[in-house]
C-alpha cells in the first residue's frame, strides 16, 4: 500500500482511481463519464483491428468491409461492436452534456473542464463523420459529398478548399485515404483530450446534485464509486450485446449496404442518427453560408454557458422555471432529430425553422432571462427580510407586542 502512494506512476493512478475524494451524494447521472471511457477503449481497440483488414480505395473499400464481415475470424463481431458502440458513445455523451446543463456543471470553478468537454464533442462528431464514409456505401459517398461541399460556402476560397479536401474534383481515392488516415489518428488526439478533461476534473472534483461545493462530505473513489461505475458498465455491455447479436443494423442506414454509385443519388441523403439535430439546423436556414455557421455555432454556443447563465444558483434542482425550460430544450432537441431524418418539404421545413430558432433562443434569451428574474426575486426577498429585521431591532419590545 505504501508503494501505491509513493511510486511516481502508481501514485498518480492511486490519486485518480483510489483516493480521489468525491461528493457522497452524486447519483447515477454521474456515471456517464466512466461509460464514455469504456466506449472510447472499445472503439480504439476494435478500430485498430478493423484497420488491419480495411483497404482505403474506391474500388476495394466496400469489398474489404464485406471481406471483414464474411472471411475474417469474428470480423462481423468486431465491425458490429465498432458501429454500435459509436451510437452508444453519442447516447452517453448527450446524456453527459444534458446532466451538465441541468446541474450547472459548467459554472466556476469547472469552466475549463466544460470547455474541454465541448471540444471533445466537436472532435467526436468529426471522427464519426470520417468513419461513416469509410464503408463506401451509397450513404457514405453521398454523405461525404454533401458535407464536404459545405466548405464551398466559405467566401472566395470555398471551392478551392473543397477540392483540396477531396484531393481532386470529386470524392475519390485521395479523399478516402485522407479520411481513413484522419479517422485512425484523431481518436488518439481524442484520448489525449480526455486525459486533459480528467486533469481538469481532478483539480476541483465532481459537482453534485445539490450544487454545493465543499470537502466536508466526501468519500474515496474506491471502492464506493468503482463498484457503482461497474454496475452501469455491465448494464451497458448487456445492452450493447443485445444490439450486436440480435439487431446489429437497427441504428444504421440500409442504403449503406449498396455499393457507392456516383451516378445514382439516393432518395434521401441523411447522416447517422446522432448527427441529425445539427443536420436539421443546417437545412433549416435557406442561406448556405448562414446554415453552415448556424450548424457550427449550435455546438460552440455551449462554450458560452458559463457566461450566459446569469443565475447565482448552480443547477436546476431548486429552480422550477429553469427546470421547465430545460425540458422544453430537450423536447426541441428531439424534434430537430426527427426533422433531420425527414424530406425537405412542408410542414417539416417550418417545424425545423421554429425548433432551430428556439434552440438558439434557449441559450441566448431564455437562460439569461430566467437567471435575471431569479436574481431579482432573491434580492427583493432579501431586502424585505433585512428591512423586517431592522424594524424588529429598532422597535421597543412592549410596542412591538402591542402591534402584534
Amino acid at each position: 500500500m505504501r508503494l501505491l502512494k509513493s511510486h511516481p506512476i502508481l501514485g498518480l493512478a492511486n490519486s485518480y482511481l483510489v483516493d480521489s475524494p468525491q461528493p457522497s451524494n452524486i447519483s447515477y447521472m454521474w456515471n456517464f463519464g466512466s461509460l464514455l471511457g469504456a466506449c472510447l477503449v472499445i472503439q480504439i481497440l476494435t478500430g485498430v483491428f478493423l484497420a488491419m483488414h480495411y483497404t482505403p480505395s474506391v474500388d476495394l473499400a466496400f469489398i474489404s468491409v464485406e471481406h471483414i464481415m464474411r472471411d475474417v475470424n469474428y470480423g462481423w463481431l468486431i465491425r458490429y461492436l465498432h458501429a454500435n458502440t459509436a451510437s452508444f458513445f453519442f447516447i452517453f455523451v448527450y446524456l453527459h452534456i444534458g446532466r451538465g446543463l441541468y446541474y450547472g456543471s459548467y459554472k466556476s470553478p469547472r469552466i475549463l473542464l466544460w470547455s474541454i468537454g465541448v471540444i471533445i464533442l466537436v472532435l467526436m462528431m468529426a471522427i464519426a463523420f470520417l468513419g461513416y464514409v469509410l464503408p463506401y456505401g451509397q450513404m457514405s459517398l453521398w454523405g461525404a459529398t454533401v458535407i464536404t461541399n459545405l466548405l464551398s460556402a466559405i467566401p472566395w476560397i470555398g471551392q478551392d478548399f473543397v477540392e483540396f479536401v477531396w484531393g481532386g474534383f470529386s470524392v475519390n481515392n485521395a479523399t478516402l485515404n485522407r479520411f481513413f488516415s484522419l479517422h485512425y489518428l484523431l481518436p488518439f488526439v481524442l484520448a489525449a483530450l480526455v486525459v486533459m478533461h480528467l486533469l481538469a476534473l481532478h483539480e476541483h472534483g465532481s459537482s453534485n446534485p445539490l450544487g454545493v461545493s465543499g470537502n466536508t462530505d466526501r468519500l474515496p473513489f474506491h471502492p464506493y464509486f468503482t463498484f457503482k461505475d461497474l454496475v452501469t458498465i455491465f448494464v451497458f455491455l448487456l445492452a450493447l450485446s443485445v444490439f450486436v447479436f440480435y439487431m446489429p443494423n437497427a441504428l444504421g442506414h440500409s442504403d449503406n449496404y449498396i455499393p457507392a454509385n456516383p451516378m445514382q443519388t439516393p432518395a434521401s441523403i441523411v447522416p447517422e442518427w446522432y448527427l441529425l439535430p445539427f443536420y436539421a439546423i443546417l437545412r433549416s436556414i435557406p442561406n448556405k453560408l448562414l446554415g453552415v455557421i448556424a450548424m457550427f455555432m449550435s455546438l460552440l454556443i455551449l462554450l458560452g454557458m458559463p457566461i450566459l447563465d446569469t443565475s447565482r444558483i448552480r443547477g436546476s434542482q431548486f429552480r422550477p422555471l429553469m427546470r421547465f425550460s430545460f425540458w422544453t430544450f430537450v423536447a426541441c432537441f428531439f424534434i430537430l432529430m426527427f426533422i433531420g431524418s425527414q424530406h425537405v418539404e412542408s410542414p417539416y421545413v417550418e417545424i425545423g425553422a421554429t425548433a432551430t430558432a428556439y434552440y438558439f433562443a434557449w441559450f441566448l434569451v431564455v437562460v439569461p432571462t430566467i437567471g435575471i428574474i431569479e436574481n431579482t426575486l432573491m434580492d427583493i426577498a432579501l431586502a424585505e427580510e433585512t428591512s423586517s429585521q431592522v424594524i424588529s431591532q429598532k422597535t421597543p419590545a412592549p410596542l412591538l407586542q402591542s402591534v402584534v
